[in-house]
């Protein structure tokens, strides 16, 4: 009994709309399933196997851009819970039980129609979901919005002319990196110990060497 994958990440919106335009129609995501009542949307994106959703609530205060790569105010827009994917409705109550046993509290296992889940919490007060999938989509958007938006009657795929072309592309000798980062000093000592290696295409930056000093 474990759980298997993320199912999907969900963040918080005050606009569906660029969300939408930016996830599907800059990077490339297929818009799935698109969810909507009175003051809540709940819009899930995909790539590859993997999904990320949004909910979208229109008085929720933008992430302050200086909060990039650093804490940022959770009262604001931003991360809302992760879901994880278990294989079977008897692993979902295998996996409510162990949480439960432990001492955390869970109110019960919800119906959402597409699937069934729980919710829990943490050490890090962070808001976990596991999932059974009950259903399996077949055509894609599936949309039940009380108020439809045409963005998505435009379907799930990227939509061309909403975002400029690249007139400079980035040349294949400009392709390296100019600054390091958190970790950087640890790489030599990992690759020097074989428990890491460069993956092809990987060119240093200049005047530096693999090895830490």
């Amino acid at each position: 009994m474990h759980l298997k994958e993320i199912n999907h990440v969900v963040f918080i919106t005050d606009d569906i709309v660029k969300t939408i335009r930016f996830y599907r129609d800059l990077l490339g995501m297929e818009l799935t399933q698109a969810y909507g009542g009175p003051g809540i949307r709940h819009y899930f994106f995909k790539t590859g196997n993997n999904e990320m959703a949004f909910f979208e609530y229109p008085d929720v205060k933008s992430i302050d851009d200086d909060a990039q790569g650093g804490p940022a105010n959770r009262r604001q827009g931003g991360f809302d819970h992760i879901s994880f994917n278990v294989r079977s409705k008897e692993e979902l109550f295998a996996v409510k039980d162990r949480v439960e046993a432990a001492g955390i509290a869970v109110n019960g296992v919800l119906d959402h129609g597409m699937l069934w889940s729980f919710y829990f919490d943490d050490p890090n007060g962070i808001e976990l979901e596991v999932i059974w999938p009950s259903t399996e989509l077949v055509i894609a958007p599936a949309e039940d919005d009380a108020n439809p938006l045409p963005i998505v009657a435009e379907g799930s795929k990227p939509q061309p002319g909403h975002w400029p072309d690249v007139g400079t592309p980035t040349l294949p000798e400009n392709m390296t990196c100019k600054e390091p980062s958190a970790g950087y000093d640890s790489i030599g000592r990992f690759l020097d110990a074989g428990i890491m290696r460069r993956r092809e295409g990987f060119v240093e930056r200049e005047g530096l060497s693999d090895a830490a000093d």
